[in-house]
C-alpha cells in the first residue's frame, strides 16, 4: 500500500491515527496538525490527497511525473519540496531517488519515489519533542529535510575515503589505467550527491532570513541551521571535485613518464644491439682486402670489440638512468 501512515496531531501530542476520509474533518479542527506519509503513490492517491488538502496541480503534477530537481515552490500558503534520497547499492552505485514534501498551514503530506529509507525514525522523533511539534507543519518540514541533509555526511565520508586509498595508489607502477576508472567512477558519484545538495541549498536560502512563507516563520533559525550544513557539503563536494581533477591530471603525468620510461629503455637496447649489428656487419662482407680476414685471431678481435664497445654502451646508458 502507498499510505504509510496518517495521523492527526494537537498541541504536539498524538490524538489518533485518522484514514484518509477523516483527514478534511481534522483539518477543519482548531490547532490541529495532519500527518501524512505515502510511498510511491499512484496517480488515484494523488488525486484523493489533493482533494483532501486542496493541493495545487501544478506540484501534484510533479509528484505524479517524478524525476525533478531538488526545489522548493510556494503556491500561495502551501510549499512543494523536492529532496532527493540517495543509497549506495550493493554494485556500489548510487541510487537515487525522491521525496515530495506538501506543507500547508496545519497538514505535512511527503511521498516517496524510488526508495527504501523510511523516516519513521523522523516521525518518532518529532513526538518525542512535542513543545517543538506543537510549532506546527514548519517544524515538521524542517525534521523531513534535516533527516535528508543528514544522510548525505555518511556518504561524503565515504568518497573521502575512497579518494585518499586512490591518491596512496597513484605512485604505484601499472596502476595507470586503473587509477583513471577510479577517478572518474567517483567524479560521477560526486556529481550526483551535488545534483542533489546544490539545488536543495539554493532553494533552502528562502525559508530563512527575508520574507519566508508562512508554514516556516515559526522555524526559522532550524532552517538557517540545515542550510548551514548543505553549505558544508557543498564546500566538501567542490574540495573533492578539485583533488580528482588534480588526481587525473598527476595519474596522467605519472603514464606519461612510464612510458618515456620505457621509450628510453627501447631505445637504449635498440642502440647497443645497432651497434653490435655495424661491426658484424662490416666484418661479415668477406671482402679479400680485408686484413682481419687471413688473421688467426680476428675472430675474438670482432668479437672483443663488439662486447666492449656494447658494455660500453650499456654502462653509458646505466649512467644515464636509461637502463
Amino acid at each position: 500500500m502507498a499510505l504509510i501512515n496518517c495521523v492527526a496531531y494537537r498541541e504536539g501530542h498524538k490524538l489518533a491515527d485518522i484514514t484518509v476520509a477523516q483527514i478534511s474533518d481534522h483539518l477543519a479542527m482548531p490547532d490541529c496538525l495532519v500527518w501524512v506519509a505515502m510511498r510511491d503513490a499512484s496517480d488515484d492517491e494523488l488525486a484523493t490527497m489533493q482533494e483532501e488538502f486542496g493541493l495545487h496541480d501544478l506540484a501534484v503534477e510533479d509528484a505524479r511525473h517524478g524525476h525533478q530537481r531538488p526545489k522548493i515552490d510556494e503556491y500561495g500558503h502551501t510549499l512543494f519540496a523536492v529532496m532527493h534520497l540517495i543509497e549506495v547499492t550493493p554494485t556500489d552505485e548510487l541510487k537515487v531517488g525522491e521525496v515530495h514534501v506538501f506543507v500547508g498551514p496545519n497538514f505535512v503530506l511527503s511521498v516517496r519515489k524510488r526508495s527504501g529509507v523510511g523516516f519513521l525514525g523522523v516521525r518518532q522523533r518529532c513526538e518525542r519533542e512535542p513543545h517543538l511539534l506543537k510549532q506546527g507543519s514548519g517544524f515538521v518540514f524542517y525534521a523531513l529535510m534535516d533527516a535528508v541533509v543528514d544522510r548525505y555526511f555518511p556518504l561524503i565520508d565515504e568518497l573521502e575515503t575512497e579518494l585518499e586509498g586512490i591518491e596512496e595508489q597513484i605512485f604505484e607502477r601499472g596502476a595507470g589505467r586503473e587509477n583513471i576508472q577510479h577517478l572518474y567512477a567517483l567524479k560521477r558519484k560526486v556529481t550526483v550527491l551535488r545534483h542533489a545538495v546544490v539545488p536543495l541549498m539554493d532553494a533552502s536560502g528562502k525559508l530563512h532570513g527575508g520574507r519566508v512563507p508562512s508554514a516556516c516563520a515559526n522555524s526559522g533559525e532550524y532552517f538557517r541551521d540545515v542550510y548551514d550544513h548543505l553549505v558544508r557539503i557543498t564546500t566538501s563536494l567542490d574540495s573533492m571535485r578539485d583533488t580528482i581533477a588534480t588526481a587525473i591530471q598527476v595519474n596522467l603525468s605519472m603514464t606519461t613518464i612510464e612510458e618515456s620510461e620505457v621509450t628510453k629503455r627501447l631505445a637504449a637496447w635498440a642502440g647497443i644491439f645497432a651497434a653490435a649489428t655495424a661491426f658484424a656487419g662490416i666484418w661479415g662482407m668477406n671482402f679479400d682486402a680485408m686484413p682481419e680476414l687471413k688473421w688467426r685471431w680476428g675472430y675474438p678481435f670482432a668479437l672483443g670489440v663488439i662486447s666492449a664497445t656494447c658494455g660500453f654502451l650499456y654502462w653509458r646508458f646505466k649512467k644515464l638512468g636509461w637502463l
